[in-house]
């Protein structure tokens, strides 16, 4: 019997390829989407149009209400969205208060109801810059307290999080991986800006690895 696992599914590249990297493990995955009030949220659609394609169980959580908590970042409040490379300090401008923490936590609470053991969501090593809730001290913190945190133990997976971009789509385009299905930009307009941070290191991704981004740009 296949082992039931969820997966925090955004739609962009690196929850994609998570997603695919579990079903070629043979595990059964529930993609589990949330509304949080991002300003991306076209990749809510993405995401659907890959569960279906990929004939995976896919739960969309509307918890946008959060952002009265939570607000000041450019994904979700009236701030421009800052143009260059992640690694670049205005990029601390994308960072959601507390993200991960929330979503990793509400998906712990869907496995035990699920009766699945393991949360995998996409963390990698292009992210630890600028974002704490993906470098590798917050998610051994978060293994530790969801083995603890309810009767049945939920494991916490990141198999990307030593890995860049870059070599997360190398994985991917060796799985042979359709990546039309995605949306990185962090503008929701009807192409993809090209210029904000999450555009940059996909289009850079796709650069190193010889291969071609079938997303349009503006």
């Amino acid at each position: 019997m296949s082992e039931k696992v969820i997966v925090i599914y955004s739609g962009g590249m690196d929850s994609f390829t998570v997603l695919n990297h579990v079903i070629r493990e043979g595990k059964k995955p529930i993609a589990l989407s949330f509304n949080y009030g991002q300003r991306h949220k076209k990749e809510l659609d993405y995401a659907k149009r890959a569960c279906e394609m990929l004939s995976v169980p896919h739960k969309v959580v509307d918890i946008s209400a959060i952002n009265s908590l939570v607000g000041g970042s450019a994904l979700t409040d009236d701030i421009a969205v800052p143009e260059g490379h992640y690694e670049e300090p205005s990029m601390q401008q994308t960072v959601v208060p507390n993200r991960n923490m929330i979503l990793i936590s509400l998906a712990v609470g869907y496995a035990v109801s699920q009766q699945a053991n393991a949360v995998y969501y996409g963390a990698h090593s292009g992210d630890h810059a600028i974002y704490p809730d993906c470098r590798p001290e917050f998610v051994q913190k978060m293994k530790d307290v969801c083995a603890i945190a309810n009767y049945e133990k939920v494991d916490v997976v990141t198999p990307y999080l030593q890995d860049s971009k870059t070599a997360i789509l190398a994985d991917g385009l060796k799985m042979g991986l359709d990546y039309s299905y995605t949306w990185t930009c962090y503008n929701g307009r009807a192409k993809a800006c090209g210029r904000c941070g999450a555009c940059e290191e996909r289009l850079e991704a796709f650069k190193d690895n010889n291969a071609i981004d079938p997303l349009k740009y503006e």
